[in-house]
């Protein structure tokens, strides 16, 4: 704990310590109060009293009397747990946190521990969870404005254990610990035990692991803020940033990710980023060809080039009595580019083709009458390819850069 406080200049300045009076806090509680006059910080406590247990309010007595005895400033919070639409853990957990913070500290100090933060990792593994998940707690990071610190984070719950035995510690004990239909109490008391049996250090490589994905999306935050700056854009703060990274790379394959930051838009298709200007899409309203060479379409980004040409393309004769529109998709559209495959729908052929669901829905397409003949990137229909010696047009979509 020396050796943590020590990264952090607290001297002279209030830090709270969250005390739910089990024996992790008050240990924590003891063993700064024991370095106190050696950090020079101004130590106080604060007990969130969730009002969950038949036992709440001896539990708030107890921190009350160990303060106390031990002359240490407390504050009992009491706060009301949202359990609507989450479970109940998850939920006096975020009202717990939010008391803490809304403290008035230059520090939040929390009594996790080695055996907490394998327990974490463990847990968010198996829900699926990406770096921000695995790199399980921080043993000081800033949040809602706040520095949080965890300096027992390192420390195995044994040694705390013993600690509190060998200065005669009292602690309460919540009932609510032998609930194995609470997630983490189901890992620590069934799962934690095999493990021990097959691994003895388990703990040790899982917060190990974390540390390693904790580094891992430190490079990839760095990557992104260079991503960023290299294109003029502002850099924004860690917390945003790392929300951005979270979506980009924890989105579905098929999720549509639009991230707005200072202008423009980032998006994510099959594993790379892409930025646009985030502008409000002009009105497209449909615009008759009429045999131009060139057909500017600014509300689209781009123009129409045709290049007229014999035994390819469109055929001419086909589109004679109809003419050529330029729409845009309004779902359903088939095309069948390949005369020896079926008709597939525009979704299906821009999947195959890689096109990013964001560009379909501005790409210009010519129709005669209700069919769709033509389609940037996917090619003619097949009904309307011009044969050998037909005359044809060729058209292009020229997007502008």
């Amino acid at each position: 704990m020396r050796r943590q406080l020590a990264a952090h200049d607290l001297r002279g300045r209030r830090i709270v310590v969250g005390l739910s009076g089990g024996a992790d806090s008050v240990v924590l509680l003891h063993a700064l109060r024991a370095l106190r006059a050696e950090g020079g910080y101004r130590l106080a406590a604060m007990h969130v009293h969730h009002a969950l247990s038949p036992n709440a309010d001896d539990w708030a007595r107890s921190c009350a009397t160990l303060c106390r005895r031990w002359r240490v400033p407390l504050t009992v919070r009491r706060v009301r747990v949202a359990k609507a639409g989450r479970g109940l853990e998850a939920a006096a957990r975020t009202a717990r946190y939010a008391a803490l913070l809304a403290t008035p500290a230059a520090a939040v100090l929390l009594a996790h521990h080695l055996d907490d933060q394998a327990e974490t990792v463990l847990f968010n593994l198996l829900r699926g969870t990406g770096l921000a998940g695995a790199r399980g707690m921080a043993a000081a990071r800033r949040q809602a404005g706040r520095l949080v610190l965890r300096p027992l984070l390192a420390v195995p719950r044994a040694a705390i254990v013993a600690y509190a035995h060998r200065h005669r510690l009292d602690w309460v004990e919540d009932e609510s610990n032998a609930n194995e239909a609470l997630t983490r109490n189901f890992l620590r008391l069934r799962v934690a035990p095999l493990l021990a049996a097959r691994f003895p250090r388990w703990r040790e490589a899982l917060a190990r692991a974390a540390r390693h994905f904790a580094a891992a999306e430190l490079d990839a935050n760095r990557l992104l803020r260079e991503f960023l700056a290299e294109r003029g854009l502002r850099a924004p703060s860690e917390r945003r940033l790392s929300e951005m990274l979270r979506q980009l790379t924890r989105a579905r394959p098929d999720a549509r990710v639009a991230l707005r930051h200072d202008g423009f838009v980032l998006r994510v298709h099959r594993g790379s980023v892409s930025l646009t200007r985030d502008e409000a899409l002009a009105p497209f309203v449909p615009l008759r060809w009429q045999g131009e060479r060139r057909l500017a379409l600014p509300a689209l980004g781009g123009e129409l080039r045709f290049r007229r040409t014999r035994g390819a393309g469109i055929d001419t004769g086909r589109i004679a009595e109809g003419g050529l529109t330029v729409r845009l998709r309004s779902g359903g559209e088939r095309l069948q580019p390949d005369p020896r495959r079926p008709r597939r729908t525009l979704k299906n052929l821009y999947q195959e083709a890689g096109v990013p669901a964001w560009q379909r829905v501005r790409q210009p397409l010519l129709f005669c009458r209700d069919d769709l003949v033509w389609a940037p990137g996917l090619g003619i229909d097949a009904r309307f390819c011009a044969g050998a010696k037909a005359r044809g047009i060729v058209p292009q979509w020229h997007a502008s850069d």
